[in-house]
């Protein structure tokens, strides 16, 4: 079993309203010297067999066509992990 994930981001030229809320709240909160946030998503799919280069066309295809929105938004697909056991590494 492997898992990939697909990270999803607002394009830059894109405005990130959730990203700003934070960004302002946080000297609030005692964090200084941070000057920008941007806020995403995280998916993590667990893949059956091996991730090889027509598993992750179709997870390319997946995340282009249902987990992100590309006239806004950019994503990244990368294999984290070929063996999962019980939620560790091996």
């Amino acid at each position: 079993m492997a898992r990939v994930v697909v990270d999803v981001m607002l394009k830059p030229e894109i405005l990130d309203p959730q990203g700003q809320a934070v960004q302002r709240a946080l000297p609030r909160l005692g964090f200084e010297g941070i000057s920008d946030v941007r806020q995403g998503k995280r998916f993590e799919l667990e893949v059956d067999g091996p991730v090889d280069d027509a598993a992750l066309a179709r997870i390319h295809d997946l995340a282009e066509s249902f987990l992100a929105n590309t006239v806004i938004e950019d994503f990244t697909v990368k294999v984290e992990s070929e063996d999962v056991v019980a939620g560790a590494s091996k």
